[in-house]
């Protein structure tokens, strides 16, 4: 059983950054190939995709709403994924979600594809 642990969520003000951080622990984790992503949610709406990395780092997605805030990247030897967001905003208040998908060629946006989740993270961005 995969167990994916994020950190590195808190409250800040709009325009300054957060790392988060997701690690995937299992007695087994020899997975041929595999994406892992973030998804959040906010108060009353439904959970959406942010960002997705295949585990070689080669093929990575995002969303129209983070492109050229958030950067999404892999360290494989650690099987952890971080979420680099800088210029924060109020609309990016949410909990966010690790996911990992496997099999895959290439990392799905939709969450139903995912096979295993962390627990949270809160972010919340003050303006």
């Amino acid at each position: 059983q995969v167990k994916l642990v994020e950190s590195g969520g808190g409250l800040v003000q709009a325009g300054d950054s957060l790392r988060l951080s997701c690690a995937a622990s299992s007695g087994t984790f020899d997975f041929e190939d595999y994406a892992m992503a973030w998804f959040r949610q906010a108060l009353g709406k439904d959970r959406e995709f942010v960002a997705a990395i295949r585990y070689t780092g080669d093929i990575s997605y995002y969303a129209n709403s983070v492109k050229g805030r958030f950067t999404i990247s892999m360290d494989n030897a650690k099987n952890t994924v971080f979420l680099q967001m800088n210029n924060l905003k109020p609309e990016d208040t949410a909990v966010y979600y690790c996911a990992l998908e496997e099999p895959t060629i290439a990392p799905s946006r939709v969450p139903g594809e995912y096979d295993y989740w962390g627990q949270g993270t809160q972010v919340t961005v003050s303006s």
